[in-house]
């Protein structure tokens, strides 16, 4: 195959040979800290917070997935993170400098795939790199990421002439071209069918082993979070509880990934993140876990 990834889209870390290193296994990573994080908008009866008095640490290399009812503030967090917002009270520092507006160091993926459908697939994972590399180092990424997510075979199809999971997974490395330090996912797989939507949990275990950034990802799926996740961090509508902090609780996810979806500790951690959510199983903890290739939404 031969690549046509544009002179001016590249990754930075070119060596003199033009042969470019990947950065993202080797380098150090660096953690999302957040301090007092609060976020309020305007509304006719007066400032409608949405988040209040968040702390929290997100380490070097972990996946922490975010859970919660609609309009508690999930990519209203995340937002803040990328630099896309800015909070009304607190700091949010990413390996150590405080965050002002957008980051090099961040990426972010979105439900929708949201590909320039006049360019193919390796054009637009080109558009995430780093701007004013070389050429080759450019191609050279650009390759290995397609690679990475299985699209190599596709990679002069236009985004119309794909499935919709090819076409997140495009998305998806697209927002690795950068080798980000922080990866945030927003619903990354909402709109895909239940199997490709498994097979895209998958992908992202087995690309985070081979580049492990830090990943923060907003999901209504409490399977999903379990799943890929070394941390569930459940938040709370502000609505219903007016006096407390956005974060009802920090669940810990037992067990090295990849997981087994049928494992009893998570079915037993399901059953108590639905209920923190306001959703009874009528299903009692010790009961076995009956497996589905479905996954379970949580209210929007």
């Amino acid at each position: 195959m031969t690549s046509t990834v544009p002179a001016d889209l590249s990754t930075t870390d070119a060596r003199p040979d033009g042969t470019g290193t990947h950065r993202a296994s080797a380098m150090r990573r660096d953690g999302v800290r957040l301090d007092g994080i609060a976020r309020a908008f305007p509304a006719a009866e007066g400032p409608r917070e949405v988040l209040r008095g968040l702390d929290l640490e997100v380490p070097a290399g972990e996946i922490l997935a975010v859970v919660g009812p609609s309009g508690c503030g999930k990519s209203t967090l995340l937002r803040l993170v990328a630099g896309l917002d800015v909070p009304s009270a607190g700091e949010i520092r990413i390996g150590g400098t405080a965050l002002r507006g957008t980051d090099p160091r961040t990426a972010v993926a979105f439900q929708e795939p949201r590909l320039l459908p006049w360019r193919t697939l390796e054009h637009n994972v080109a558009l995430g790199l780093p701007r004013g590399t070389a050429r080759r180092a450019g191609r050279d990424r650009v390759r290995h990421l397609l690679q990475l997510v299985g699209l190599e075979h596709a990679a002069t199809q236009r985004p119309r002439e794909v499935s919709g999971g090819m076409a997140q997974r495009a998305s998806l490395a697209r927002a690795l071209a950068r080798s980000p330090e922080v990866l945030l996912l927003d619903e990354p797989f909402g709109a895909l069918d239940a199997l490709t939507r498994l097979r895209m949990q998958d992908l992202l275990l087995e690309i985070h082993a081979a580049e492990p950034t830090t990943v923060v990802v907003v999901t209504h799926d409490v399977e999903e979070a379990l799943y890929l996740a070394d941390r569930v961090l459940l938040l709370r509508s502000l609505l219903e509880d007016a006096a407390s902090t956005s974060i009802a609780r920090a669940v810990e996810v037992p067990g090295a990934r990849p997981r087994d979806r049928a494992d009893h500790a998570l079915a037993e951690l399901r059953v108590e993140l639905l209920a923190g959510l306001g959703v009874h199983t009528h299903q009692g903890t010790s009961s076995a876990p009956t497996a589905s290739p479905t996954p379970t939404e949580t209210p929007s």
